[in-house]
């Protein structure tokens, strides 16, 4: 079934990205901010001043194909792209 052109032009406005193994397609943009991936991630987000967050990537763009995200930090998604969010409670 071919898709129309309406359908293409939406197609090439998102990108699917995986977010603790769960696919979520998202709007195709220059950069995925660190908040921006726990609301990915979490839904509703914990909250507490205790905690701390761990994201890491992989799968990434060629100039930086892994790493972590840090807190206002961001990186540039791609299809298929592979994000670990993960938080810990130091109560």
């Amino acid at each position: 079934m071919a898709l129309t052109e309406e359908d293409q032009k939406d197609r090439s406005k998102t990108i699917t990205i995986i977010v603790n193994a769960e696919e979520k397609t998202i709007d195709k943009k220059d950069e995925l901010t660190f908040d921006e991936a726990i609301d990915l991630a979490f839904n509703p987000r914990p909250t507490g001043d205790q905690i701390i967050w761990r994201i890491t990537y992989f799968r990434g763009h060629g100039d930086k194909p892994e790493g972590r995200l840090l807190p206002g930090g961001s990186v540039k998604p791609k299809e298929g792209m592979v994000f670990s969010v993960k938080y810990t409670d130091k109560s």
